[in-house]
């Protein structure tokens, strides 16, 4: 059997169609639906020459093949011809469906991938914006976890140990509903505006901080607390007798019972500005707290303390001891306000020194 081309075979076709023509045209008792079935195969079979796949053209050429073969039987039967065209409809109605199919799909297919697209854009968008809320919440944090850092220390500053300031306590919130969904925009104006508020604290808070700590150097500057320890005052500050030459004398500072050796503590922070011998102290050392208070702690054994040391309030400046004008070991205690020397007792009183039986024991 030879086999040709589609072409050939097509060519071979119209040319047939072309002479079942003219002999149907000779011989006019040939029924018109058969006719009408060739005609019809003829332009399937140029449609799908032209314009079909190649399985198309396969399917085509083997329908032409077919309807040459049965021509002669669809002559004899003109009910054939319906069918055979009916078969031909339906085979090039699910090829056109076929490719209308594909078509659909990749439209469908390129819809899915825009959308994709469009998705991963706006999750991007939508990452950067967490991100950067999250930036400015650990920057919030670290604000708020300065101002407890911060509200602490003013707390023990203040001596405010009743509980009212729990730093570490959470502040009870509540409201009233309906709630809906919190736009991003109103997220930021909110931070925003909780970051001022913050900060605003932070300045008032870094205020208070500094006054309670001006406030903390002037009490440590005050010469309120004892020059040595588990003693008693044995002389007051003004006028007494003198105790070694007789008469009247005034008493400049008030005098502690201690033993040689005993610690002499400072009251107050501050410089040491003489560490020395004066005349009627023996061995003396002063001490400048500040606001204008000078201390003086006399007739010590030692000295133990140089000029321009720093010293804070019950560290040991000398050890107690009997030099200079006096007649037995203590602590001569002195207190200079701007320039002039006043009664210790005023500074003391808030120390608590005792007095040995209400009586007082002059020692010089």
């Amino acid at each position: 059997m030879t086999v040709h081309s589609f072409e050939e075979n097509t060519q071979h076709r119209t040319d047939a169609d072309d002479q079942s023509q003219a002999q149907g045209a000779a011989h006019p008792h040939r029924p018109p639906a058969l006719l009408l079935a060739q005609h019809h195969m003829r332009v399937a079979a140029h449609t799908l020459a032209r314009g079909c796949t190649t399985s198309a053209r396969r399917i085509g050429a083997f329908l032409v093949e077919t309807g040459h073969r049965g021509r002669i039987a669809m002559q004899a039967r003109p009910g054939m011809a319906a069918i055979a065209l009916v078969t031909i409809g339906v085979g090039l109605g699910a090829i056109g469906d076929g490719l209308v199919r594909d078509l659909h799909h990749d439209r469908l297919k390129v819809a899915v991938q825009e959308q994709e697209r469009t998705l991963e854009a706006t999750r991007r968008e939508a990452q950067r914006e967490v991100n950067a809320l999250a930036a400015r919440m650990a920057e919030l944090q670290a604000e708020a976890n300065r101002l407890n850092a911060l509200g602490e220390r003013l707390t023990r500053a203040a001596q405010l140990g009743d509980g009212e300031f729990d730093f570490d306590k959470p502040v009870g919130i509540g409201g009233a509903g309906p709630v809906s969904d919190m736009q991003a925009r109103a997220l930021r104006d909110g931070m925003s505006g909780l970051d001022a508020q913050l900060r605003h604290s932070g300045n008032q808070l870094s205020v208070l901080e500094a006054l309670l700590f001006n406030r903390e150097l002037d009490r440590s500057s005050l010469p309120t607390g004892l020059p040595i320890q588990q003693s008693y005052i044995t002389s007051n500050f003004g006028y007494r007798a003198d105790p070694l030459g007789g008469g009247s004398q005034f008493h400049k500072g008030v005098d502690f019972e201690a033993n040689t050796g005993d610690p002499v503590l400072t009251v107050a922070d501050g410089v040491v500005t003489y560490s020395g011998v004066r005349s009627g102290y023996g061995n003396v050392i002063e001490v400048d707290h500040g606001n204008g208070y000078v201390t003086r702690y006399a007739h010590n054994s030692r000295l133990t303390r140089q000029v321009g040391d720093l010293v804070r309030r019950g560290e040991e400046v000398a050890k107690a001891g009997s030099t200079g004008r006096s007649t037995g070991a203590h602590v001569h205690f002195e207190v200079w306000e701007n320039g002039v020397v006043v009664n210790p007792a005023q500074f003391l009183g808030q120390a608590g020194a005792p007095v040995a039986g209400g009586k007082v024991v002059t020692r010089g």
